[in-house]
């Protein structure tokens, strides 16, 4: 992506980009893809699964196009890419609502691993991870539902050869079939080591105790965790344990504001297509000037929760210091179009959108699922003003 920045002070720093021919042609693979392996028959086939999605089709999109570890690093065993290409992947499955823990593995945990390992640790976890080899993901929320890190309960206690995790994690994607657990915790006062960091375990090891939560939306797998005494080890070091959990959500909430606007893209085209083809009253009820009206106000929502999107994936590929603040704001941005733009698709489908067999439905509960997750726009607006010191 084309960068040119004007820096007449960090206030007034301006990113402009356009997408490279080579994105552009990326983004077209990967919709080839989705089209083939994601058509709402499948979606509606693996979200009745309790794994939630298919090995075969995990298989192919990471070895045929290696997209779990399209922003992962050479050196760890990724394709050396950035968060824009890895947006550009996110905002395609958003369209297409594949069913795969790719927001779990390559989203979450990947970037968890990116932003608090050491070097000897990337080296040994992120290679299976980028080759789609192992499952992984990142638990944070509680039983409250938090997404502030200051809220963490659950307790990582040193221990001989690592640390004793006792708590509990609550919506966990993916949680009940990942490989590789990335448990954000607090170390007690008592134990002279006070701060918030990330570990790593095993999701079989003892002391763990899985179990796939009921949601609204099946497309997006849920789960509880129990930890009770499960060994451990440090992932990265404490004095940057709580810098490292916020980096990973921050980016984190870029790639779902980029995943969002695909969905919301899907209900606009799906709105126009269908005000295009239903008659009433002998026109076409695209012809009516308030449908038209609502159509207008959709695009140009879609459209600026676009702009946020892409405009923080490239603020934080360019390390740019207002790229967090960023993070909030498309993240805000983009959950409200979003679920706007799908009440206003089944609005537009009439009777019709209401049903079970109309597949609007199925964008809207993910719609209303990503709303919450990782933090509602009033967490995500009243951090964007702190960032921003207001």
């Amino acid at each position: 992506m084309s960068t040119t920045q004007q820096s007449t002070s960090a206030s007034a720093r301006k990113i402009q980009f356009a997408f490279t021919d080579e994105q552009d042609q990326f983004r077209s693979a990967v919709r080839r893809f989705l089209n083939d392996k994601s058509p709402t028959t499948e979606v509606r086939r693996l979200m009745a699964t309790a794994e939630g999605y298919d090995p075969a089709v995990w298989r192919q999109l990471s070895e045929d196009l290696a997209l779990p570890g399209i922003h992962v690093p050479e050196q760890f065993g990724g394709a050396g890419f950035g968060m824009v290409e890895l947006c550009i992947v996110t905002e395609e499955f958003g369209r297409a609502l594949l069913c795969a823990p790719y927001f779990s593995t390559a989203v979450l945990a990947a970037n968890a691993i990116l932003s608090a390992g050491t070097e000897a640790q990337k080296s040994a976890l992120l290679p299976e991870l980028a080759k789609g080899a192992r499952l992984a993901t990142l638990a944070v929320t509680e039983p409250d539902g938090n997404w502030d890190p200051a809220a963490i309960k659950l307790v990582a206690t040193p221990d001989s050869d690592g640390y004793r995790l006792d708590g509990v994690k609550s919506f966990v994607v993916d949680g009940h079939l990942a490989e590789l657990l990335v448990v954000a915790a607090r170390i007690p006062k008592t134990t002279g080591l006070e701060g918030l960091a990330l570990f790593t375990l095993d999701a079989n090891a003892a002391g763990v105790e899985r179990r796939l939560l009921e949601s609204m939306d099946p497309t997006r797998k849920i789960a509880r965790i129990d930890f009770r005494g499960a060994h451990a080890s440090l992932l990265g070091n404490l004095n940057d344990g709580a810098a490292a959990i916020l980096r990973t959500l921050d980016r984190a909430a870029i790639a779902l504001a980029n995943e969002m606007v695909g969905g919301a893209q899907i209900m606009l085209d799906s709105a126009v297509s269908y005000a295009k083809l239903r008659v009433q009253f002998g026109r076409t009820i695209g012809s009516f000037q308030a449908i038209k009206h609502k159509l207008a106000d959709m695009l140009l929502d879609v459209e600026l929760a676009k702009s946020a999107a892409y405009y923080a994936a490239q603020a934080s590929a360019a390390d740019d210091p207002e790229w967090p603040a960023l993070a909030s704001l498309a993240k805000a941005a983009a959950s409200e179009t979003y679920l706007h733009s799908a009440a206003e698709c089944i609005q537009i489908h009439g009777g019709i959108g209401f049903t079970w067999d109309n597949d609007t439905h199925l964008w809207f509960k993910r719609a209303k699922s990503s709303e919450v997750f990782l933090g509602q726009p009033s967490y995500h607006r009243e951090l964007l003003m702190q960032r921003w010191g207001v």
